[in-house]
């Protein structure tokens, strides 16, 4: 059976609502955030088109937002002003450059590594703040030099559960 014109075809309807999804959990996870203190800067790991710095400014306005993605992606997101500085590869590749330089790190695509969290820290500065999302567990995030944040632990979104954790040394 045809369809008309007007009816848009299931997979682009599915899109369509996945990607209007994802807009409401990135408003919701950056205002829950703005409870903490504004960070001067941030890294969003696997940041793809910046729609979560893009959405994240509006809770944070002074704060620089910077995104690492190991696809092209992260270069459009940088053409549009979505992040100020964008690095191309995967987290482990520009950590040792970016030594305690960002006050916030976001990590919401789960876990490629298990060194993923330990560049985390890595370009975190003492007293910043890592943000995990899916495939994260409070548990992977007890370690030596970290800390579960209790009033911050989880933040419910849509089936989707983050928390933020503390750099302590």
């Amino acid at each position: 059976m045809p369809t008309s014109p007007r009816t848009p075809e299931p997979l682009l309807r599915r899109s369509f609502y996945a990607h209007h999804w994802a807009r409401i959990r990135h408003r919701l996870t950056a205002r829950a955030l703005s409870a903490l203190p504004e960070p001067e800067s941030w890294l969003d790991v696997g940041t793809g088109y910046g729609h979560f710095p893009e959405a994240a400014k509006r809770f944070f306005p002074y704060t620089s937002f910077d995104g690492v993605d190991p696809t092209g992606r992260v270069e459009h997101a940088l053409a549009r002003g979505r992040v100020e500085e964008a690095y191309r590869g995967h987290l482990a590749d520009v950590a040792p450059r970016l030594r305690a330089r960002y006050d916030v790190v976001s990590v919401f695509g789960p876990p490629a590594d298990p060194a993923e969290l330990h560049c985390a820290l890595t370009v975190l500065r003492p007293g910043g703040h890592i943000v995990l999302g899916a495939g994260w567990t409070p548990a992977d995030a007890e370690i030596p030099g970290c800390a579960v944040l209790s009033g911050l632990r989880r933040i419910p979104l849509l089936h989707d559960h983050r928390f933020v954790a503390r750099k302590t040394a």
